[in-house]
């Protein structure tokens, strides 16, 4: 058993300059799949790779399901231990053109809520949300409370201050 340890994290280090370069996943989730594939190639079941991982890596090891899935996929010939480039949605809102717009509304009226915003130019309130935030720099300020009638000196000076 240690020394098929031994082993992986010698394949691990050989392989390590070239995965390393791999875009949003941790290092050890990285050896933690070079270890299983490595370990399906030598007939290894799903229960035993586990128990290896939970040997060498303890409470940081990779989730059961995980693990099978992984074994699954190198058992069925994949050779990556990445994940697959996800084509996603394309963000489509969020443009220079709305973002032209967005800023022309919020010129005439400060005051809109990002419901009214999303309702006017018929996008959705997150992704206004982020427009606002992300995009113009902008954040919500809470006005402070005014009380609804004013004393007398307050008229007085109102009534000078023009």
């Amino acid at each position: 058993m240690i020394y098929g340890s031994l082993f992986l994290s010698g394949i691990y280090y050989c392989l390590r300059v070239f995965w390393c370069s791999v875009a949003r996943m941790s290092e050890l989730e990285l050896e933690q799949r070079t270890n299983i594939q490595f370990l399906v190639k030598l007939g290894k079941s799903g229960n035993e790779i586990r128990e290896m991982l939970m040997q060498v890596n303890g409470d940081n090891a990779m989730k059961k399901t995980a693990v099978y899935k992984w074994v699954k996929r190198f058992s069925k010939g994949r050779e990556s231990v990445t994940e697959k480039e996800r084509s996603g949605r394309t963000a489509t809102s969020i443009t220079e053109e709305n973002i032209a717009n967005f800023r022309q509304i919020l010129r005439e009226n400060r005051r809109l809520t990002v419901r009214s915003i999303a309702e006017q130019v018929n996008i959705d309130r997150k992704t206004v949300r982020k427009i606002l935030t992300e995009d113009l720099n902008m954040r919500k300020v809470c006005a402070k409370m005014v009380p609804k009638e004013l004393t007398k000196e307050q008229k007085q000076r109102r009534v000078f201050s023009y």
